[in-house]
């Protein structure tokens, strides 16, 4: 049976003054090495590092799956340009030419993953024995994630399909690129399902009666502010926002 292992933890962290965008990136190891996203340049020198600790290079990484074509996810797929970047048609159509109000995918974004020896995958389609894709569009027109068959029962690593727990309970996407009914259905999809989720900004989690219960402990050290410090505030769980919605969202299609 595959297993999974966090190379890096995805948070929700955030401020006032810009995105940190913490995604997580998991290791899928079975017939092959796996990994899902590969997070942005700022976590760089952790990924490398955590590799290591594995006793392993990027080299040793037989196939990169992109969740979507968000900066936070996508930035350091060039540390495996020896694999093959598993792709959804939409999102790779997509980044070539995103829409002037969408942030997250830079113009740039289609340079960079056409660089890459890329696949395009779909629903249902097997990426190794025990490792099947899901198609969970909304957040971005060709998001994906993994349904994994593991030794403790079937997970699903859904990347910003749904990006924390909290998401998962209300049932609803908090920033939308593409078409929100399609991704709240993703969100409830994976819920409905009942297995462990593995989200884009947070701890693995199943919920019970709409409560998370988590796999693994929360550990971040956050260095240069501190309670005490002035002008620095903290809010340890802010109310959840309205969804924000793309503008101009209604004009995009796919062909």
């Amino acid at each position: 049976m595959p297993k999974i292992d966090v190379l890096l933890e995805g948070y929700g962290l955030g401020t006032n003054v810009g995105t940190i965008g913490f995604c997580s990136v998991i290791l899928i190891e079975g017939e092959k090495r796996l990994l899902f996203d590969s997070a942005h340049v700022g976590r760089r020198t952790f990924l490398q590092a955590a590799l290591a600790e594995r006793g392993l290079a990027p080299t040793d990484i037989d196939a990169q799956v992109l969740s979507h074509a968000h900066w936070d996810h996508v930035q350091n797929c060039d540390l495996f340009d020896h694999a093959p970047l598993l792709v959804h048609h939409s999102e790779r159509k997509y980044a070539s030419k995103p829409h002037r109000n969408d942030w997250a995918t830079p113009k740039w974004t289609g340079a960079v993953i056409e660089m890459m020896d890329l696949q395009e995958v779909g629903e249902g389609e097997q990426v190794m024995p025990g490792v099947r894709v899901l198609e969970l569009p909304g957040h971005s027109p060709g998001s994906i994630g993994l349904e994994v068959e593991t030794d403790d029962g079937v997970c699903l690593i859904v990347g910003d399909a749904i990006h924390n727990a909290r998401v998962a309970a209300a049932g609803r996407s908090p920033l939308v690129f593409w078409n929100e009914k399609q991704a709240n259905d993703s969100i409830r999809r994976c819920v409905e399902s009942g297995n462990l989720i593995y989200p884009g900004h947070d701890r693995p989690f199943t919920l019970e009666n709409g409560i998370a219960k988590y796999r693994g402990d929360f550990a971040v050290t956050v260095t240069g502010v501190a309670p005490g410090v002035e002008g620095a505030t903290f809010v340890a769980q802010p109310p959840l926002a309205e969804p924000w919605i793309m503008p101009g969202i209604e004009e995009q299609r796919i062909e």
